[in-house]
């Protein structure tokens, strides 16, 4: 599984519409939704730090993800341009493949 992780600081009075744009049933995951491999996206909201995100998004694999993303970049930027003006910043934490230990 290919794993890609973000943390963002949502601008103060924009969380309650980020969230809307990136919770389980939000426009990303609408999106990615029509992309072959793609498994979902967890939201997680910071416990400490009001508009503090960051997201999970799991595909089965890199090139399934890669595929989608070239085969719809536009739309892609359009809804990034979007969801950029709710916040503050926007942090790529990695990209990451699961490995079985046995």
């Amino acid at each position: 599984m290919f794993v890609i992780v973000w943390n963002y600081r949502a601008k103060v009075g924009s969380e309650s519409e980020f969230e809307t744009h990136y919770c389980s049933t939000g426009t990303w995951v609408q999106f990615f939704r029509r992309g072959d491999g793609f498994l979902g996206t967890e939201l997680l909201c910071d416990a400490d730090v009001v508009g503090n995100f960051a997201t999970i998004d799991r595909w089965a694999s890199r090139e399934k993800f890669e595929a989608f993303r070239s085969a719809n970049i536009e739309e892609y930027r359009a809804i990034d341009a979007l969801c950029d003006a709710l916040t503050v910043s926007e942090v790529h934490v990695g990209n990451f493949e699961t490995r079985d230990e046995g």
